[in-house]
């Protein structure tokens, strides 16, 4: 039975290192943790669809590795940006049919970033696809995704962990970042240092929200799996299972999120 209790899980961006998330997932699922609500930027927004969907942890693995989600993007010839995001839209209507938020079996907020303005935008209604395109828009590599009025780009640049549409309405929320940075790192060349920086501010504005979160979960060592490195797919879904098992297990105190009568708790 699940726990009545409202429970908000915020999923942070990393790319490919998001699969993390979906190990995360499964642990809290086995230990009877189920969100009523899933907020998520970039990479978390796509695993927190895919989940709201109705799919198992398991399922959207095995859809991520068989589809190599990003053999779907291709180039754009265009000043805004390197590749196109059209052909990944084609490839969520094949998993997200309905393409609209109320088809969902949990109710799911994407973050994006409108870029004209610097503000967050937050999608929780209507057109589901767009939201998500939009929210995995890493600027300078792919054209922003146009909403109404808004020019939109990656959610991650002002919000890599969306706590903010759960803070105030759910019991417990709780924050998960896939993008771990070691405290030491060999800079071997521009590539490396750019992708450092842009993970550094990332991590700031997660790390800012973490108080906002009773509990925090961020799997040690992910930060040795490049961004797109698809191939290392099973090991990131292990690394977040693994490591939310032995928070589970070093904190008993969670599984009272599994109990309509949990108190209030922190790590």
């Amino acid at each position: 039975m699940k726990s009545k209790l409202k429970i908000g899980i915020a999923l942070s961006g990393g790319g490919v290192r998001g699969i993390s998330h979906l190990g995360v997932l499964k642990a809290l699922n086995e230990a009877k943790i189920f969100p009523t609500k899933v907020s998520g930027s970039s990479a978390g927004a796509i695993a927190g669809a895919m989940y709201c969907q109705g799919y198992k942890p398991e399922e959207v693995l095995k859809i991520i590795v068989e589809t190599n989600f990003f053999r779907f993007m291709r180039p754009a010839i265009s000043w805004k940006g390197i590749l196109k995001m059209e052909t990944v839209g084609e490839l969520f209507k094949i998993y997200l049919p309905h393409n609209d938020f109320s088809g969902l079996k949990i109710k799911l907020v994407v973050a994006a970033t409108n870029i004209i303005k610097g503000k967050v935008a937050y999608f929780d209604e209507g057109e589901l696809i767009k939201p998500l395109m939009a929210s995995s828009c890493i600027p300078g590599m792919f054209e922003p995704i146009m909403i109404g009025k808004k020019y939109l780009v990656d959610g991650g640049v002002l919000n890599n962990m969306p706590v903010e549409p759960l803070d105030g309405i759910c019991d417990f929320v709780i924050g998960v970042n896939c993008n771990q940075l070691p405290a030491e790192s060999n800079i071997k060349n521009m590539k490396n240092m750019i992708e450092r920086s842009v993970i550094m501010s990332m991590n700031y504005n997660v790390y800012s929200r973490k108080s906002k979160c009773d509990y925090f979960i961020e799997p040690p060592g992910l930060g040795k799996y490049g961004v797109f490195d698809i191939k290392k797919a099973p090991q990131l879904f292990m690394a977040g299972y693994e490591h939310t098992m032995k928070i589970i297990e070093e904190n008993p105190s969670i599984l009272e999120l599994a109990n309509p009568k949990a108190k209030h708790l922190s790590l």
